[in-house]
């Protein structure tokens, strides 16, 4: 999580990768059409994203992506009135203290920090312990009336979790999260973990992906473009007009925000 962003903060060397090509099978057998009745997010996807403060919810765009816990069905319903699908913010990898379902997360799960003041690792190697929690927010999603799910924070196994997960450990959690959240009739987005896209593309229905023009890790989504599904990219510190150029050039939905996401800075592509 580069500059306190929601995206990792460290990288495995060329000897993952090896790893994660052997799992390529897998992902062929992955589901890949929409069932119906889900929204199937289209590549050309005007978004604004806001996890926190009151909802700037008067923006030109298709999609927002809100916070799951801190945003009640009003607010979605308000936005679907303005024909606008909404995305549920959901943190899936690591447990923050402010969240009220915290307790049921057992120490023995919790690991370090992730820079993110209350905010730990979670070790996802303990599915029968964290799937229910996981699905219970999944499923308050659905209450609420979104349309998708943004899983945040699914690459521990590149980063200082405090655990020793392995890369084919992350695929397994993230999959899980894919076929969750399309068992409740959501769409769903990989966000970050570019390092695992070929293997994750046929599970998820899109990507969002943070600082990819600064730290040069668009191309790792493409993808996500070449099966025509969203790429979603947020800048924080780059300028618009330094990277929206590329952004536009490889069909990338790309704008900057405030790195607080607090809804008040929004110069999308």
């Amino acid at each position: 999580m580069r500059q306190l962003s929601r995206r990792w903060s460290s990288r495995r060397g060329a000897g993952a990768w090896g790893l994660l090509l052997a799992t390529a099978a897998l992902a062929a057998a992955a589901p890949s059409q929409a069932a119906p009745g889900r929204w199937s997010p289209p590549q050309q996807l005007t978004w604004f994203w806001q996890l926190q403060g009151k909802v700037v919810n008067d923006k030109a765009v298709a999609a927002y992506d809100i916070d799951g816990f801190e945003n009640e069905a009003a607010e979605v319903a308000a936005l679907h009135a303005q024909g606008k699908h909404v995305i549920c913010y959901i943190d899936v990898g690591t447990a923050e203290r402010f969240r009220s379902d915290y307790a049921s997360f057992p120490a023995s799960t919790l690991g370090r920090s992730n820079g993110w003041p209350g905010e730990r690792w979670l070790d996802i190697r303990r599915l029968q312990t964290l799937e229910p929690i996981m699905t219970a927010r999944f499923q308050m999603c659905r209450e609420k009336g979104f349309d998708a799910v943004e899983p945040d924070n699914v690459e521990a196994f590149s980063n200082r979790s405090g655990f020793p997960i392995t890369a084919q450990q992350q695929l397994t959690y993230n999959e899980w999260i894919a076929g969750e959240v399309h068992s409740l009739g959501m769409a769903v987005l990989q966000k970050n973990d570019g390092e695992q896209t070929a293997q994750l593309q046929p599970y998820f229905d899109g990507a969002l992906s943070e600082q990819c023009n600064q730290y040069r890790e668009c191309a790792a989504f493409q993808p996500y473009l070449a099966a025509g599904k969203p790429v979603l990219n947020a800048e924080y510190h780059e300028s618009s007009a330094k990277f929206c150029q590329a952004d536009d050039a490889a069909a990338i939905m790309g704008a900057r925000f405030a790195v607080s996401l607090n809804g008040k800075k929004f110069e999308p592509c």
